[in-house]
């Protein structure tokens, strides 16, 4: 199967580091133009210096704003006015102790991972309904399904994202425009590094440290490791192409058979 994104435009949000960078990367090895997004116009160019030596002839867009705020939401939308494949990748993820999460943090995890790609969508779909064609992909986690009683409002947040997609790809039926999320399983990025040594001992190597991580907190696991974010992107990609027309509304894990369901 050779994907072929030529021609195609696509923003992935929060694309400097982690899974959006790998996911940025791979939209462009498959011949799309790829909009880079993070807060800072510093970091935006860093990532896009960055792929362009990952990717031969990779074709990238600076795509600095906070999307988080409706103002940097109208900064994005001014880089890239139209797309073709938008991928809500930004989030925050933590371990707080259930009872001390307060409620201007409840309402950050929602603000951030829900809300801000709720904004991202109602800019993008509907120029992809009138162009009749469109991919839209929320990156969500398992700690929507397997909720964590470290990280419960991370997983409340995730949670509303697959409500979300279901009910975008319920309003754009039969436009050619699919709306999907992706169940991202415990992934190896740097923001995963950090959280891992906040619940098994710091000192410890980091083969160690990971190997004590999935046999403590993520037991179920089939894949016994944790997932590299190339792996996420892999999906992200075909996702994002022709080959994926009948796939919508759904949501689609690779979580490494985290998620002990035989479905999806």
């Amino acid at each position: 199967m050779q994907i072929d994104l030529s021609g195609k435009t696509a923003l992935v949000t929060g694309s400097t580091q982690g899974i959006g960078f790998a996911i940025a990367a791979g939209l462009a090895r498959a011949g799309a133009r790829v909009a880079v997004n993070g807060r800072r116009q510093e970091s935006v160019e860093a990532a896009i210096q960055k792929l362009e030596e990952d990717t031969e002839g990779g074709s990238f867009i600076a795509a600095p704003g906070d999307i988080t705020t409706e103002d940097g939401v109208r900064q994005v939308t001014g880089a890239v006015p139209d797309t073709d494949v938008l991928v809500n990748n930004l989030g925050i993820f933590g371990a707080t102790p259930p009872l001390e999460i307060g409620d201007d943090e409840w309402r950050r995890y929602f603000e951030v991972n829900v809300l801000a790609s709720v904004r991202m969508i109602r800019s993008f779909l509907p120029g992809m309904k009138d162009r009749s064609w469109g991919r839209i992909l929320n990156v969500a986690s398992d700690s929507a399904v397997v909720i964590p009683a470290e990280m419960i409002h991370y997983g409340m947040s995730k949670t509303a994202l697959l409500a979300v997609t279901r009910g975008f790809a319920k309003d754009a039926a039969g436009t050619g425009v699919t709306v999907n999320s992706l169940i991202a399983g415990p992934t190896h990025t740097g923001g995963v590094e950090d959280f891992v040594y906040e619940l098994v001992d710091p000192e410890l190597p980091w083969d160690e440290a990971q190997r004590e991580f999935m046999a403590k907190h993520r037991p179920q696991s089939l894949l016994q490791r944790l997932i590299e974010p190339e792996e996420i992107a892999n999906m992200a990609v075909y996702l994002s192409s022709s080959f994926a027309s009948a796939t919508t509304g759904g949501a689609v894990r690779v979580d490494g058979g985290y998620v002990d369901s035989i479905l999806p």
